[in-house]
């Protein structure tokens, strides 16, 4: 199973992962903090159909035309994210997003970046919790602390799917993927992987977990199997269960 796991991630770990993928955005823009804040904005909205929610990352990269870390730190969304009750996607009203969009904005003038606000957390982080989860907690506890839940998944009471991809984007180093801009900080042996109901099954389905039902806990447990596999960089065993999971399709097909 290992040495099955690695071939997947040779062969999926590639530019052509991108293509279709909500990390295909990052890649569109250039300069650290355009690509941070895009980033971070994308993941926030990576949940349901990948038909609609790709749109909508797109529309708010037009509306910035490029320049993303501006548009949000000088406060330009204003004019494309008015503060309606119309629908933007799914749950997220003008207005949630209008209120997420402005709540990172002044993270951004306070820290001038993410990455700046994620190091912070790390450095000032004394209850012994590893780098990666003193920024998943810092980043969600900014957001709820002021009052907007939902957007930006809080780890341990939830699955956190969203804010752990972003990492695995943010720290990953060496991948046509991932971007890496967080390395001097973040050690990617800490990373956890993205899970969602379907990655839990496929889990359960390989013998990696046990248990009936997907929480925290098993978002821990596979980051255990994953150091077996991949001792210096387990969250590459994203692409190795997406291989599978594209080549066990294949095989259903096929029969």
């Amino acid at each position: 199973m290992k040495t099955l796991l690695r071939q997947y991630a040779d062969r999926y770990e590639t530019a052509g992962f991108i293509s279709g993928d909500p990390s295909w955005f990052m890649h569109q823009v250039q300069g650290r903090y355009n690509r941070e804040t895009l980033a971070f904005v994308a993941s926030c909205l990576s949940y349901g159909s990948r038909k609609q929610f790709l749109p909508k990352i797109q529309q708010l990269l037009d509306c910035s035309g490029g320049d993303f870390h501006e548009w949000v730190s000088k406060g330009e969304f204003e004019r494309d994210i008015p503060a309606t009750g119309q629908c933007f996607y799914r749950l997220y009203s003008y207005e949630k997003m209008n209120a997420f969009l402005r709540m990172l904005r002044q993270l951004l003038n306070d820290y001038d970046s993410l990455g700046d606000y994620a190091a912070h957390s790390v450095e000032h982080c004394h209850d012994g919790s590893s780098d990666v989860l003193a920024i998943l907690d810092a980043v969600s506890d900014y957001f709820w602390s002021r009052g907007l839940t939902g957007i930006v998944p809080k780890p341990r009471t939830s699955l956190c799917k969203r804010p752990v991809m972003f990492l695995r984007w943010m720290v990953r180093d060496g991948s046509p993927v991932d971007l890496g801009l967080w390395t001097e900080f973040v050690d990617k042996r800490n990373l956890y992987i993205p899970m969602d109901t379907h990655v839990f099954q496929m889990s359960q389905r390989l013998g990696l977990l046990q248990q009936n039902s997907a929480s925290w806990k098993s978002v821990e447990l596979l980051r255990n199997q994953m150091l077996e596999v991949f001792p210096d960089d387990p969250s590459r065993g994203d692409f190795a269960l997406f291989g599978y999971d594209v080549s066990d399709d294949r095989k259903g097909e096929n029969d």
